[in-house]
């Protein structure tokens, strides 16, 4: 741990800058639309906006690197993040935030596909799985801390965007002033979907669910707590309680899922996500029982993400793992696409609380896609990969790393056991 720290330090601390301040504008946004007396369904097309650009960004970054260098495009997109968060109250038009939601999101994945090639660059076979865990960790520990700057400001007002855009600013002088080198940047061509699809169906099908469960849960929950009529400082608790669980959540689940049939993981966790997400739309009057199911929902649905790509490793080989990562986020992205628009459809139909049942139905159709899996393939003669945590909001490249780490360890088990 200490070896990984030393070596990314200033790529560690810029990042958990730049997550405060997207963690803020995300949250303040969804607080400012409700302000501004924008509908759930103008604020569902702002935030999927979002995803949409990151999609876009996660296709055109890796060209953009290979052109004119990590650090230019690290510097240059990273500005422009800068430069729309504070003109956000300056043009409060859903229109406008659209736009500025599309290059945001494109600038956001271009900065994650640069961070975390120098994140791989620093790390080696023996501590990349700690590489990825403590990035994960500085990541959370940025959307939560942002949460609380929330809270104590004015959303009002022009301050928190000022901030958010400072924070963002001031985050890449760590990562670009310290001395590091270039890494060569490689990105393998996606598999096609089709072959994904037959070689996996549970990782694809459930990919593309936990798109619009995540994509939910960090476009659409402040604009729940607007609808539900949470105060500021319950929302971003809400909000908090969400990131708390993914992060404390991740190693019990893959500690298991390294030990267990991972189907029966998947459905598992899907399926206590869902039920809390139903008792969470029955009982949102109860503050208490929000941040519960909060919790819970962000520790399932989360940890989900890395079970599937692991899922979808275990039958692959080698060779394809760096090949299917580029699909698999391909169809994590249409449905975070999708999941915002949806939810504000039903949230403007049926009330806040469908913002909950939205989330239930995806993780309930999920943890009943497994069962139905397990009757179809035997897992005889599949040999498990270990378990490596990865954010939603990663990069093309961190799923590939994440891919490396369960090839390096697969490969130590084989040898250790001969």
């Amino acid at each position: 741990m200490f070896q990984v720290l030393s070596r990314s330090w200033a790529l560690l601390i810029g990042m958990m800058l730049l997550m405060v301040g997207n963690g803020l504008q995300g949250t303040l946004l969804g607080v400012r639309g409700g302000i501004e007396g924008f509908s759930t369904f103008e604020m569902s097309i702002v935030m999927a906006a979002y995803f949409a650009g990151f999609l876009g960004g996660s296709r055109l970054a890796p060209e953009m690197i290979r052109r004119v260098g990590h650090v230019r495009v690290f510097a240059a997109l990273a500005s422009f993040i800068s430069a729309i968060l504070i003109l956000y109250p300056a043009f409060a038009h859903p229109v406008a935030w659209a736009f500025g939601r599309v290059v945001i999101g494109f600038c956001f994945s271009g900065v994650y596909v640069t961070a975390e090639s120098w994140l791989n660059n620093s790390s080696d076979n023996a501590n990349r799985g700690k590489a990825l865990s403590i990035y994960m960790i500085v990541q959370m520990f940025g959307i939560v801390s942002a949460q609380a700057l929330l809270a104590m400001g004015d959303a009002s007002g022009y301050a928190l965007f000022i901030l958010s855009s400072v924070l963002v600013s001031i985050s890449f002088a760590p990562i670009l002033l310290s001395i590091s080198p270039t890494p060569a940047f490689e990105t393998a061509k996606p598999m096609p979907l089709r072959t994904l699809l037959e070689t996996s169906p549970l990782g694809c099908f459930g990919m593309f669910l936990l798109g619009g469960v995540f994509s939910a849960q960090f476009g659409m929950s402040a604009v729940y707590g607007v609808a539900a009529g949470l105060t500021i400082a319950q929302i971003s608790i809400f909000v908090s309680s969400i990131y708390v669980g993914a992060l404390l959540m991740q190693y019990p689940i893959g500690w298991f899922s390294d030990r267990m049939d991972r189907r029966l993981v998947i459905m598992l966790v899907a399926a206590a996500g869902g039920i809390f997400s139903l008792l969470a739309m029955f009982f949102d009057y109860y503050f208490g029982a929000l941040l519960v199911a909060a919790f819970v929902i962000g520790g399932t649905s989360n940890p989900l993400y890395s079970l599937l790509i692991a899922y979808t490793n275990d039958y692959l080989d080698p060779d394809d793992m760096a090949a299917a990562s580029g699909g698999l986020i391909f169809i994590n992205g249409m449905g975070a696409i999708t999941g915002p628009l949806v939810t504000g459809w039903m949230m403007d139909s049926f009330g806040a609380q469908a913002f909950f049942g939205m989330i239930a139905l995806l993780m309930l159709v999920l943890a009943s896609y497994a069962i139905y899996r397990m009757t179809q393939r035997s897992r005889a003669g599949i040999d498990d990969g270990a378990y490596a945590p990865v954010l939603p909001s990663a990069s093309p490249v961190a799923v590939e790393v994440a891919s490396e780490y369960y090839i390096e360890t697969a490969l130590e088990d084989e040898t250790n056991e001969t």
